[in-house]
Formats: structure tokens, C-alpha cells, sequence
């Protein structure tokens, strides 16, 4: 898999700020096949920063349903993987700098 592929895009919420300002651990939404090796090396490799620790979790999928005019509509949501990585002691990643 190429490293492009990898993240697909950082999660912005109020609790991975609350993360990131207590333990330095970024949320990023990674491809479903990706392994743990392979999303440190991605975010060593775009964000110039040592990773010291990646934590996954596979989101599952939910039902969702909705009435409107055409009557009651039901779907999914797709499952997504999520990863929470750790960067060393005195470094972080500009989430914000491409605004």
C-alpha cells in the first residue's frame, strides 16, 4: 500500500483537541487495510515528527433512518478505521497550518 493511501484525513473534534493538549496524541481517519507500521511511517513521513505510539480502532457501521415526504428511508453508515498516534516529548503537528 502506498503511503499516500494511508491517512486519508485528521480528525478535527473537541476530543482530540483534548487529546492532543494532554497526551500529544493526534485522530486520524486511516484507510481500512492499513496496519499500524504502515500509519507510523505515513505520519513520520508528511509530518516530519517521531511517532512514538499508534492505537487503532475499526468504527463500526450505523443504521440510520429517516422519514420525509416519500415516506421512511433506511441506510448505513460505512465502518471507518480510526488511529490515535503519539509523538514525542516537544513536538506536534500543524493541523491548522494549510487553512
Amino acid at each position: 500500500m502506498k503511503l499516500s493511501e494511508v491517512l486519508v484525513k485528521p480528525i478535527v473534534t473537541e476530543k482530540s483537541n483534548k487529546l492532543t493538549d494532554a497526551r500529544r496524541t493526534y485522530a486520524f481517519r486511516v484507510n481500512r487495510k492499513a496496519n499500524k507500521l504502515e500509519i507510523k511511517k505515513a505520519v513520520q513521513d508528511f509530518y516530519g515528527v517521531n511517532v512514538i505510539d499508534v492505537n487503532t480502532i475499526v468504527v463500526p457501521g450505523k443504521a440510520k433512518n429517516r422519514f420525509t415526504k416519500a415516506g421512511f428511508i433506511s441506510g448505513v453508515k460505512p465502518a471507518y478505521k480510526k488511529a490515535y498516534v503519539t509523538v514525542a516529548e516537544g513536538e506536534a503537528i500543524d493541523l491548522y497550518g494549510n487553512i
